[in-house]
């Protein structure tokens, strides 16, 4: 069961490359992929259980993810040692506003489940 859920998942990133490709959007396919999983996951109540141990085991395995990136690093190393302090400010920006943004959203769904309790 795991497998046909592999290939729904490919088969919605194709659908987003596909997409993109074709409406010519600036976002990556996989991204539209997985905005289309999320409608389908919607619409259908949550994920199914197959679904789940398929993210389960990517999520158990997210790590090695990092390796490609980490090579890519390393090839750009010049160009990072000339541009470094733009990188430093957009990293550090960019992670100040995701704490603040993640910190407002726990704040908002904290407060709406106390008044659902209620």
């Amino acid at each position: 069961m795991i497998p046909a859920f592999i290939a729904l998942v490919l088969l919605l990133q194709l659908a987003g490359e596909a997409l993109v490709r074709a409406l010519g959007i600036p976002i990556p396919g996989p991204v539209i992929g997985m905005i289309l999983l999320l409608v389908i996951l919607i619409f259908q109540g949550g994920p199914p259980k197959p679904l789940q141990a398929l993210a389960n085991g990517l999520l158990n395995h997210l790590s090695l993810l990092f390796i490609p990136a980490g090579a890519g690093v390393i090839s750009y190393l010049a160009l990072l040692a000339d541009n470094w302090l733009a990188v430093l400010l957009t990293i550090s920006i960019s992670t100040i506003l995701a704490i603040v943004v993640t910190a407002f959203t726990l704040k908002f769904l904290l407060r709406r489940m106390n008044r659902e309790d209620s």
